[in-house]
């Protein structure tokens, strides 16, 4: 069997383009010339890449970010202003020009025109043609029924259609004229009336997560959450191949229905598509296999709870078929599955605010992970894996399913005239492992070492870094991570442990970077410092506390966590240490001891008999700056810049400032989201005129400004849009 021999490189090629009697006497003499060739043949190289690179930039599809806009200029394309770059490129609108145009006026280029230029799934409805009116008989129009069929479901199902998108009933004609953005007063079905439907929450694809029982030893009954709560499943949306093509509800990521997965349910149900149930069995290799249940096998209904109290579930299926309830995110087998048998899904879920552990693609991580890289998968061992680690190198885990054995990160200092030891826990681009530590997830560090985490979803204790004693530095990065709020949730999805804390930095030298999170409340010693950039501190309520510091143990030794009451936040009598909050939204009080934030939401009352100063408590109010922010009237903070409520505002408006919220519970789809009654002063109170908070990232009010100047250009005369969000 012949080795099969390595292709030339160009430094090859080239030189074998030389007279032999050259490369004889170069042999001879060194190599010399042939070093020289190689240099060429690098410069080469990157002549050759920049030329096919010119090529590529004399089409839109393939041409680098820079030349979008000449391209756009050469067919009278007119730039937006003031777009970040991370909301959208005008590489999709560019290319649509000329489409456009060609067929200007009509519902299809509105409708993607704000695909376009919102980047959010959109469908176009011209209301006018959905009024009740006396038809001419010459021209009848059989779409437009002045009765609804009492019959379909479908059509009359509210919160879905009705009213909304998709809704082709007729309606008596509005008067109140539409307004350019979304608000609960304007009007819908009017003559000159189109509106624009946008939805926010995207359908995020999990892959093969495993199936919570709804109790131990409960071989039957399961739920798809992987925190054991009820949670609905939504449907991933098609591509739309053409600009002449009207959305459908396929085009869109709405909710599944449980009459919608019925009627659909070849459709809906297999590998690719919404959803899939599948069993998993360990081979002899210890792999597991897994085989899908069949279509035949699922029946779709309603498992709510009996109402007799007794915990059971309605519409129990026969043996062999496995009932599936989508609004609830409900399992039902007929037929017990077997210990050694591992029950999981491929299905989605909605998520309006791109934060946290969420499975959709974030990108590899910019700075380069230490080696060695070691991956785990299937639920295999991590904590033995892990301490090889200490050293340095990172642990990436390859799936989204639940592991139980992690329960501490250990590092080790390098050595003498080494660079600092870094330890990652990374999930991959895609997944969402969940990490189960009722004990809590500790961090065993030597001094002058890194631990990051990163994408990780961990559930049924906090992050403990305990105080170490040695006045080392020590560092700890979340990027991504769901540290969930109240330690773990309850079947209605309310926190378990709403007083006990997520995060516990209990060393006084620590320095703690949060980048993307969602977590609870967060308790740190006085001397540490904290910084979270587009984070979500959730306390479960505005009157509990978020932020604060710990009281000193009686006996004087080092700060520890011996149980579970130790992770209760208290009174929030005690400061915190530096905590610095970049585009974040905290709900529940903050008591530091240095107070710094910009662009963001302290969301924070004062319950009668509260111990604390204020609800937000900065007690170095010589030191640090609150800017473009929202922050409660009577907290006691350093000096402020452009933030809202304005003390110099009469004392009756000043309530006209607060902000509203879509949901604060954590696990809805528009968890956190600020909500169309938001007044503009917070929604666009930034200091770039964006959102304060958390989905400042989203740069909605931009998003909404780019699309009315839009559609001055594209919108038939005499008519008048505005843009609603269905979700």
């Amino acid at each position: 069997m012949t080795t099969p021999q390595p292709e030339p490189t160009a430094a090859d090629r080239l030189y074998a383009l030389l007279p032999e009697v050259y490369r004889l006497r170069d042999a001879e003499r060194g190599g010399v010339l042939r070093e020289f060739v190689e240099v060429l043949a690098t410069q080469l190289a990157v002549l050759e890449e920049d030329l096919e690179q010119l090529y590529d930039d004399q089409f839109i599809e393939t041409c680098a970010p820079w030349v979008a806009p000449y391209i756009g200029d050469l067919i009278g394309y007119r730039p937006l202003h003031g777009v970040a770059d991370k909301v959208r490129s005008p590489r999709a609108e560019v290319a649509h020009t000329m489409a456009y145009r060609r067929r200007k006026g009509t519902a299809a280029v509105v409708e993607q025109l704000a695909r376009d230029v919102t980047g959010w799934p959109a469908r176009a409805v011209e209301f006018f043609e959905r009024l009740v009116t006396t038809q001419y008989m010459n021209h009848t129009r059989l779409h437009a029924r002045a009765t609804p069929t009492m019959r379909d479901q479908e059509a009359l199902s509210w919160g879905t259609l009705m009213n909304g998108a998709f809704d082709d009933l007729a309606h008596t004609a509005d008067v109140r004229a539409i307004a350019p953005r979304p608000s609960r007063r304007a009007g819908r079905y009017g003559i000159p009336n189109v509106g624009i439907f946008l939805w926010r929450t995207v359908a995020v694809r999990l892959d093969r997560t495993p199936l919570t029982p709804h109790a131990p030893g409960d071989g039957r009954r399961f739920r798809i959450d992987t925190l054991g709560s009820d949670a609905r499943l939504f449907g991933a949306p098609r591509t739309e191949e053409e600009i002449t093509h009207l959305a459908e509800p396929e085009d869109v990521p709405l909710p599944l229905t449980r009459r919608r997965l019925a009627a659909r349910l070849d459709a809906s149900y297999g590998s690719e598509r919404d959803l899939l149930l599948s069993k998993g069995v360990r081979n002899a290799t210890g792999a597991w296999e897994f085989t899908p249940v069949r279509a035949a096998d699922i029946t779709v209904c309603d498992l709510s709870d009996l109402p007799d109290g007794s915990g059971a579930w309605a519409h129990e299926p026969a043996a062999g078929k496995v009932a599936v309830d989508p609004e609830l995110g409900r399992v039902f087998f007929g037929t017990a599955v077997p210990g050694t048998t591992k029950p999981v899904a491929t299905h989605h879920y909605g998520l309006a605010v791109p934060l946290a552990a969420r499975g959709s693609a974030r990108g590899e991580a910019a700075t380069p992970l230490p080696l060695p890289h070691r991956k785990v998968a299937d639920g295999e061992a991590q904590q033995a894996v892990l301490d090889g680690l200490a050293g340095g190198g990172t642990l990436r885990i390859t799936d989204s399913d639940r592991y139980e054995d992690l329960r501490t990160v250990r590092t080790t200092t390098a050595a003498a005239g080494g660079s600092d030891t870094v330890v990652w826990v990374r999930a991959e681009d895609g997944v969402r492992p969940t990490l189960a530590v009722p004990g809590g997830l500790r961090l065993a560090m030597a001094p002058r070492t890194t631990v990051v985490l990163d994408g990780l979803l961990v559930t049924g204790g906090p992050v403990v870094l305990e105080e170490q004693g040695d006045g080392g530095n020590r560092t700890v990065e979340l990027n991504d991570c769901t540290l969930v709020p109240g330690q773990s949730r309850t079947e209605a999805g309310q926190p378990a442990h709403p007083e006990r804390a997520s995060l516990l930095i209990l060393d006084p030298f620590a320095t703690v970077r949060l980048n993307r999170c969602v977590l609870g409340p967060i308790v740190a010693v006085e001397g540490a410092d904290i910084t979270l950039t587009d984070c979500v501190v959730d306390a479960s309520a505005p009157k509990a506390v978020a932020f604060c510091g710990r009281p000193e143990p009686a006996d004087g030794g080092p700060h520890t966590v011996p149980d579970e009451a130790a992770q209760a936040t208290g009174d929030g009598a005690v400061p915190g240490g530096r905590l610095h909050l970049r585009e974040c939204t905290v709900i529940g009080g903050i008591h530091a001891d240095v107070l710094d934030a910009s662009n963001s939401l302290l969301v924070a009352v004062r319950a009668p008999g509260d111990v604390r100063e204020a609800a937000v408590w900065a007690r170095r109010r010589q030191e640090g700056c609150l800017r473009f922010s929202y922050v409660p009237e009577d907290s006691r903070t350093g000096r402020r810049y452009r933030c809202r409520p304005d003390p110099a505002d009469p004392p009756g408006t000043r309530r006209a400032d607060r902000p509203h919220f879509t949901s604060l519970r954590f696990g809805d789809p528009a968890y956190a989201q600020l909500g169309t009654a938001t007044p503009d002063t917070v929604r666009r109170g930034a200091d770039d005129e964006s959102e304060m908070g958390a989905t400042h990232l989203l740069f909605t009010p931009r998003r909404e400004s780019d699309l009315l100047l839009r559609l001055d250009e594209y919108l038939r005369f005499g008519l008048e849009a505005g843009f609603f969000y269905a979700t």
